[in-house]
């Protein structure tokens, strides 16, 4: 027995320091894998996104020019490029007003959602009572409902701001919904056993536990308001140099200004991607450091 831990204990000698130069080893060789394979990786994942654009973007500039299609028709993205820089200033008063429209509504949205979703989750009663009405509510055209909007609200900013709130309600509240309704029922339990109220429970357990799902609800709801805001300028939107995209895309369209038509829609389209990077920042943010859907994961 003797002759046996000694004979262990010489064997764990033996091995601990080839463990620990084993250890040493690794993070050695991870941390110059991390600092020398950073870029390379990083420039492998925006090359081919890179490359399909400029063939793509080449390709439609060569074939126009081969096929000569006219501007009216088809513009060049040359042509789409000097109409945007032609009329830069009316573009940009057309960008910041609709940024202003989709942002206030998202912000509504946010609210509404968030605290519509909470009050149903409270009580079953009422989510069985109210809820149906806001799927009606969804499955309505907007553009159905937009005139009536603009009958009671007026044409301009107002009326705009509600028809983005509208498009954006939805999916913040049913998101939040069903975050709140999918808690940890052994964690339900265990509020309960510590005598928590309604309000404690749900501030410091449900809606924690939503967050995954409300931030899926950002995510959808900030491209919507976008969109929200260009739909209702088609409609209650107001003219002159105060006008978002949606009236310049109507002018241009009206007056087949096709080269800055296109800008106008490659604007809105910059404008719902720049929304939704700086939504998944935000999720990346808050999320990282505790949820896996966020969380980096060692390859």
């Amino acid at each position: 027995m003797a002759m046996d831990k000694s004979y262990m204990q010489a064997v764990s000698e033996e091995i601990q320091p080839a463990r620990e130069r084993a250890v040493r080893t690794n993070k050695l060789d991870g941390g110059n894998r991390s600092r020398t394979g950073a870029f390379p990786a990083f420039f492998k994942q925006i090359l081919p996104p890179l490359v399909a654009f400029f063939v793509f973007v080449g390709g439609w500039e060569l074939v126009v020019k081969l096929l000569a299609i006219p501007p009216y028709i088809l513009p060049k993205p040359s042509d789409i490029y000097k109409a945007g820089v032609e009329n830069a200033s009316g573009l940009w008063v057309s960008v910041v007003t609709t940024i202003a429209e989709a942002v206030v509504g998202f912000i509504l949205s946010i609210i509404l959602g968030v605290s519509g979703a909470v009050l149903l989750a409270s009580s079953k009663l009422i989510e069985k009572s109210v809820y149906p009405y806001a799927i009606i509510l969804q499955t309505i055209p907007i553009v159905a409902v937009a005139p009536i909007i603009v009958i009671w609200f007026g044409a301009g900013m107002n009326a705009i701001v509600i028809i983005a709130f509208l498009i954006g309600f939805f999916p913040m509240l049913s998101n939040t919904l069903i975050g709140l309704n999918s808690t940890d029922h052994n964690m339900k339990n265990l509020f309960y056993l510590y005598n928590a109220n309604r309000f404690q429970t749900m501030w410091k357990l449900r809606i924690p536990a939503a967050l995954p799902y409300i931030v899926a609800g950002l995510k959808i709801s900030c491209t919507l308001a976008v969109i929200g805001a260009i739909v209702g300028e088609y409609i209650a939107g107001i003219g002159g140099g105060k006008g978002g995209l949606g009236y310049a895309i109507t002018v241009a369209a009206s007056r087949l200004q096709t080269p800055y038509l296109f800008a106008c829609g490659l604007s809105a389209s910059v404008l719902g991607i720049a929304f939704f990077l700086l939504v998944n920042a935000f999720s990346k943010w808050m999320l990282s450091s505790w949820h896996e859907s966020e969380m980096r994961t060692e390859n």
